[in-house]
């Protein structure tokens, strides 16, 4: 889904850096594997740069951002982060990714801001795609800074590499939650 721009008091967000794309991850040969290479189609949801109101947070009408089957409070926040995604995907081979306890998985870019280290969690999934030749979907469910307002639920118990779930998607193979 390509995202629309938002506009907020005469300046235009866009959503662009967003959109769906092709990316294409050769997982290197190890001691008892050959070199893989896996395609993936990579899409965004609106939550990597929308979020729910807190509890008695009084919203401007102005604020949501509406989608078909969704409407949801626009956060400066989440998108100015939101514009490394791309990048951190295309990288995803070489971090190191969580289970959650949900059945999709987690990897934390660690990033400097004015002078201080802040965690951002991107929450992903990853399934075999409809489309001929052996491709995979990888879906950005969600990605956020950690912060009291947004803590993590997850503990980082089980590491997970995405040649791992790559293999084990396309090959139709369970991958088992952690304990």
């Amino acid at each position: 889904m390509k995202w629309q721009p938002f506009a907020h008091k005469g300046c235009s967000y866009d959503l662009s850096h967003l959109d769906p794309f092709y990316w294409n991850y050769t997982a290197k040969a190890g001691e008892k594997r050959p070199e893989r290479m896996y395609k993936f189609q990579v899409s965004f949801s609106m939550h990597c740069f929308t979020r729910d109101p807190f509890p008695d947070e009084q919203i401007n009408e102005v604020l949501w951002y509406k989608e078909l089957k969704e409407k949801r409070l626009f956060c400066f926040n989440r998108y100015g982060y939101s514009r490394q995604l791309p990048a951190i995907i295309k990288s995803m081979g070489e971090r190191t990714c969580w289970h959650t306890h949900h059945d999709n998985f987690f990897t934390i870019e660690l990033m400097s801001e004015q002078g201080r280290t802040i965690e951002y969690e991107v929450y992903f999934d990853v399934t075999k795609a409809t489309r001929q030749g052996g491709w995979l979907n990888l879906v950005v469910q969600s990605a956020y800074e950690r912060t009291d307002d947004y803590a993590s639920l997850q503990p980082r118990k089980k590491k997970i590499r995405l040649d791992v779930i790559a293999y084990n998607k396309q090959s139709g193979k369970k991958i088992r939650r952690p304990i």
